[in-house]
């Protein structure tokens, strides 16, 4: 019996449309896409004001599904359901929310549905998109590091350390990221001690094993 084909598999045998003629299809005109390569694309706010005007749709909300040990979950169920209607004839578009990357690479995997019913390119959704993660923790990183240098330069504002944080961002599973403290003086000072026995620790094993030689 030949294996089952990975989600990444499948993915990679498919050749995608060109994201015009996605467009096209949803009746977006060209001028209103802002294309991130051949395959992605963001929609600009005029198109979106101007479909207000449009009759309304109707709205199927898949929610509160426990994935199966296969995988088949919100995502996989709201993509197949949307295949399923587009295949007989109802004009169907599924609307997902840009997965993190945290749990990308843990137990739980990608966010961009499985099998024969998932959105392509699927490695460039799960890791990237449109950037606009990385243009967060990128900004949120900044200003921590703006209120760390107005803290370090006299803290005319006054804040209070001990009391109003600001954590850093990242988009990642990061254990070690989880408990940091900083601003603590004496603490600071004990790290620079450790630091200075460690670096030294070395040349006085030299010396030892030079007096041994000798």
């Amino acid at each position: 019996m030949s294996e089952y084909k990975t989600d990444i598999d499948i993915a990679r045998e498919v050749s995608g449309e060109h994201i015009n003629d996605i467009g096209a299809k949803l009746k977006i005109d060209q001028k209103d896409l802002v294309p991130f390569g051949h395959d992605k694309a963001k929609i600009s706010w005029s198109a979106i004001d101007g479909a207000q005007k449009n009759k309304d749709g109707k709205l199927i909300l898949v929610t509160a599904v426990t994935p199966t040990p296969a995988g088949e979950g919100k995502t996989t169920t709201s993509v197949g359901l949307t295949d399923g209607l587009n295949k007989i004839g109802k004009q169907t578009t599924v609307c997902l929310r840009e997965p993190s990357l945290g749990p990308c690479f843990g137990m739980k995997g990608g966010a961009a549905g499985g099998g024969y019913a998932q959105v392509i390119p699927m490695e460039d959704i799960n890791l990237h998109f449109t950037g606009d993660f990385h243009a967060i923790t990128s900004a949120h990183s900044l200003l921590s590091a703006m209120i760390d240098n107005h803290i370090y330069w006299g803290n005319s504002t006054k804040i209070d350390s001990r009391r109003i944080t600001w954590k850093r961002v990242v988009d990642m599973n990061d254990r070690l990221l989880r408990s940091i403290t900083s601003s603590k003086k004496d603490l600071l000072m004990v790290i620079q001690e450790k630091m200075v026995l460690i670096l030294r620790w070395p040349q006085k094993l030299w010396l030892f094993f030079a007096c041994l030689k000798r």
